[in-house]
């Protein structure tokens, strides 16, 4: 259960101060009551600081997964016929296990209680839900029916949450096996060749130019390996300032729509994410206009954002979407194409919610031949890199041997 401070007044007049799990403010205030205290002031529990620095967070922070498991939640009881506030309460009681969770559901069941509505009881937690998540729930409201909307939802968020999942478990193997091919190579050129390289310099013999190639290496890596991480750094720090600059981040975002392979990932997930966004939306009843105002800020790449902003202005002017995007470099063709007989045969939410389908297969496809190509190139790299360092010092060994005799 979530944490709260209070203050209060005890039988003899004084003043204590605590902190207590409670399901929400309201049911402390009633324990405090029924112990014999008056209450001053209960909320929730701050972060504490040490040093200036904060140990915790009295804000209320959700991962896409809680948000899930929310929305998935409060969907099945609305839908069971309970009303709001009492299935808050029951939410409250199922994610006693989980603090922060359970402090947001206390917090929104508080302000439904005073009064307002849910969209603007989740408004009111900063940070915590999107401004698409949000209008789905005042549509959702407004039409009188809360549970459909959310049950949609959460439909959205699993297949969002896939994508992310499928896009993650598909780079775990890579990044892996390009860390530890470094990882080699660095151990190799560090700790093996240096043990070799007395014993070279002892023959008294010039070693062959690959043995003196694979030991200038080890000897930099000893002593300037530092500035290699220097420049890792730099290069980070660089590319951070670079997309945090609105003007250079659109430069940048247009090279990585240009990369092979890599470029047509993030058309097939801009492209996938923004259409299932926009379906969504326009299925829930929110005009189109308003819909490409929530969508333009869901877009991760800043072309694509632009595309969105001007084809939101085209539409204000009285064209179709379909013209608006048909002059587009980036936006797919096909998806113009099924979005434009949407617009004719009045089936456009279906038409998007199909383009995202489609789009989400050419995405797992385009990861897949990327792996396909990538694991193969890393695995030849690693063997070919060891391969010229073992061969660099049995080289040096051989001369070394013929030296001797």
């Amino acid at each position: 259960m979530p944490l709260y401070s209070y203050k209060a007044v005890n039988s003899q007049g004084a003043t204590e101060e605590g902190v207590k799990n409670a399901v929400d403010q309201q049911a402390l205030l009633k324990e405090l009551q029924e112990q014999g205290f008056i209450p001053i002031r209960v909320e929730p529990a701050k972060a504490k600081t040490f040093l200036g620095f904060k140990l915790g967070s009295s804000d209320v922070r959700l991962s896409q997964k809680e948000i899930l498991l929310l929305t998935r939640e409060l969907a099945t009881l609305l839908e069971s016929g309970l009303p709001l506030d009492r299935s808050l309460k029951i939410l409250i009681e199922l994610t006693e296990d989980n603090d922060k969770l359970s402090t947001l559901i206390g917090q929104i069941l508080e302000k439904v209680k005073g009064g307002t509505s849910l969209a603007e009881a989740l408004e009111s937690q900063v940070g915590v839900f999107s401004r698409f998540y949000l209008n789905m729930i005042r549509a959702g409201e407004m039409g009188g029916n809360l549970g459909d909307v959310l049950t949609r939802l959460a439909e959205y968020l699993e297949r969002s949450q896939e994508l992310k999942d499928t896009v993650a478990t598909a780079l775990i193997y890579p990044a892996i096996l390009l860390v530890m091919s470094l990882a080699s190579l660095f151990v190799m050129l560090t700790f093996v060749v240096p043990q070799f390289t007395e014993m070279f310099e002892s023959s008294g013999q010039a070693l062959p130019i690959p043995t003196q190639i694979v030991v200038a290496m080890a000897d930099f890596l000893q002593s300037y390996w530092w500035l290699i991480l220097l420049i890792i750094i730099s290069i980070t720090s660089y590319m951070k300032a670079q997309l945090a600059d609105p003007l250079r981040r659109k430069v940048w975002d247009a090279r990585f729509l240009t990369v092979p392979l890599f470029g047509i990932i993030i058309l097939h997930m801009e492209t996938a994410n923004l259409t299932r966004t926009l379906g969504t939306l326009l299925g829930n009843g929110v005009s189109i206009l308003k819909a490409l105002g929530i969508v333009k800020e869901t877009a991760g790449n800043s072309v694509i954002k632009d595309l969105l902003e001007d084809s939101e202005q085209q539409l204000k002017q009285g064209k179709s979407m379909s013209d608006a995007l048909v002059n587009s470099e980036c936006f797919p063709k096909l998806a113009i194409q099924m979005i434009r007989m949407g617009e004719e045969t009045g089936r456009m939410e279906e038409m998007l919610l199909r383009v995202a389908t489609i789009y989400d297969k050419q995405l797992r496809t385009s990861i897949e031949r990327m792996l396909a190509m990538l694991e193969p190139a890393l695995i030849i790299s690693l063997g070919l890199m060891i391969a010229g360092i073992i061969v660099s010092i049995l080289l040096a060994i051989l001369s070394v041997n013929d030296l001797a005799f």
